[in-house]
């Protein structure tokens, strides 16, 4: 159960879209989530990229980590590492996660919070869980999101955003039955608080078992929605959507006023999700320019691929402290 609830009667409502005036998106295809492990053997689903959906433009990557119970000395993080050209956004739904990086930001995000790194021209960090989770097991559910950075702002400075759960901007939908939670970018004139480079929607729903929920939507973003726990469909076609299920959605014909996502909720719904049913709704404005990516490094050319690596290798991403010699990484290998 995510750790932010509100009561949806008492919040905001989104807009109440006319169907007549609105193009749906359809279901353009369905992605299951493969199991990988990373970092020091966490498990993670991730339904992009891969050989079905090799990137959503302007996403590169989506791990989906837990929801687990961790037993005491079972939770597991990351070791230092860099990264180049890109933002890493992580979620926490539940539990906590600790991030350091080598500009000194980072922090305790738990519970409903989010930790928005830019890499961009270059930074390392290490992302763990804190001492008492290791100690004591728990819960922990979170997202970590992969936004790729125009080549314009691929050199610009590092930055990190701590966005706390209080933060988050709480949203009903048109009829109060469901919450709908901005993290990034607008929906129905409402703003979250995510500061980004790539303009993006990042919204997390808990939709009410059989309720319907829409949302206007962006006619030049792109669309996506995941599914984290429990069960319904996706557009006016009512495309089942399960669990680490992703449904990448085709634009519209635009012949309505606006465009607009549907998603229903099943009726019954896993214990797991007896609140209703969790999903993430992303989108964002393609960025349509190359891609080079190798390990924790995403550019636009090979030679910058490789220029990552030297620059790294050089200590020009910033230095770890001396206390912490960082594992070897990805960034170690050689480059195909």
């Amino acid at each position: 159960m995510p750790a932010v609830l509100a009561d949806p009667l008492t919040l905001p409502r989104l807009p109440r879209l006319a169907d007549a005036a609105t193009d749906w998106r359809r279901v353009a295809k369905v992605v299951t989530a493969q199991r990988h492990l990373e970092g020091e053997g966490f498990a993670v689903r991730r339904p992009f990229p891969g050989v079905d959906l090799p990137m959503a433009d302007p996403f590169l990557l989506l791990d989906h980590m837990g929801a687990v119970e961790y037993a005491p000395g079972e939770a597991k993080g990351t070791p230092w590492h860099p990264h180049r050209g890109f933002e890493t956004v992580t979620y926490i739904i539940d539990g906590a996660f600790q991030h350091r990086d080598t500009t000194g930001g980072g922090g305790l995000i738990a519970d409903g919070g989010t930790q928005w790194m830019t890499a961009a021209s270059g930074i390392q960090h290490i992302e763990q869980p804190p001492p008492e989770l290791v100690a004591k097991g728990g819960l922990f559910h979170g997202v970590q999101l992969w936004v790729n950075l125009p080549r314009a702002q691929k050199w610009v400075e590092p930055r990190y955003q701590d966005i706390r759960a209080a933060d988050v901007k709480l949203l009903a939908s048109d009829d109060g039955s469901s919450l709908v939670r901005v993290i990034a970018g607008s929906v129905g004139g409402f703003d979250g608080p995510g500061v980004t480079y790539t303009p993006i929607n990042y919204l997390h729903a808990t939709v009410a078992p059989g309720a319907r929920l829409t949302l206007p939507w962006p006619r030049e973003f792109n669309a996506l929605v995941y599914v984290l726990s429990g069960r319904g469909t996706v557009g006016r076609e009512e495309v089942g959507l399960g669990e680490g299920q992703l449904a990448a959605l085709a634009g519209s014909h635009h012949t309505g006023e606006q465009d607009g996502i549907v998603v229903r909720a099943a009726e019954s719904q896993p214990v797991a999700s007896r609140n209703g049913w969790e999903i993430l709704v992303l989108g964002g404005l393609p960025i349509r320019e190359p891609v080079a990516r190798y390990g924790p490094f995403v550019m636009n050319t090979r030679e910058e691929i490789v220029q990552a690596f030297e620059d790294f290798q050089a200590g020009r991403m910033g230095t770890v402290p001396a206390v912490e010699v960082p594992h070897r990484s990805s960034a170690d290998a050689p480059l195909d």
